[in-house]
């Protein structure tokens, strides 16, 4: 019996800032458990990423493309693996202080993609918005 490769789910939020950089970035959770970083591939690129992972005690395998939107700048953003998920922290790589209106080029809705409601902030209220921890976090090559 072969193992069937799952689609993960995937959340997302973002914050826009036509000005500083360090404040115009998506969020990406992508909730991959018990996968270990020895089991994981992950592809970043301007255009979109690649995911793969294998979780040896839940004898699954997870899979996902992602096409982005609008470019980011992948030497510049973040990515953290946990336990449980592997968070990453994309830097667009265009200042503008409106919010992408969709994370995926495409329009169409996807089942494994929602909103991160924890990280997400209205466009209008996002200068007030407290600042995340993104210390912890690798570059691109962890």
């Amino acid at each position: 019996m072969s193992a069937t490769t799952l689609i993960p789910e995937v959340l997302w939020a973002q914050r826009s800032s036509s000005s500083d950089p360090s404040k115009n970035f998506v969020y990406l959770t992508i909730t991959v458990p018990d996968v270990p970083a020895s089991n994981l591939k992950l592809d970043l690129k301007p255009t979109g990423l690649s995911f793969s992972g294998h979780s040896d005690s839940l004898k699954r395998s997870y899979a996902v493309d992602l096409e982005f939107y609008a470019e980011i700048d992948p030497a510049e953003s973040k990515i953290n693996h946990t336990g449980k998920n592997v968070e990453l922290k994309l830097q667009k790589k265009e200042l503008k202080e409106e919010y992408w209106p969709r994370l995926l080029k495409e329009a169409k809705k996807v089942h494994f993609l929602k909103t991160n409601f924890d990280k997400w902030v209205d466009e209008d209220e996002q200068e007030e918005a407290a600042e995340e921890d993104f210390s912890q976090f690798g570059g691109m090559g962890t």
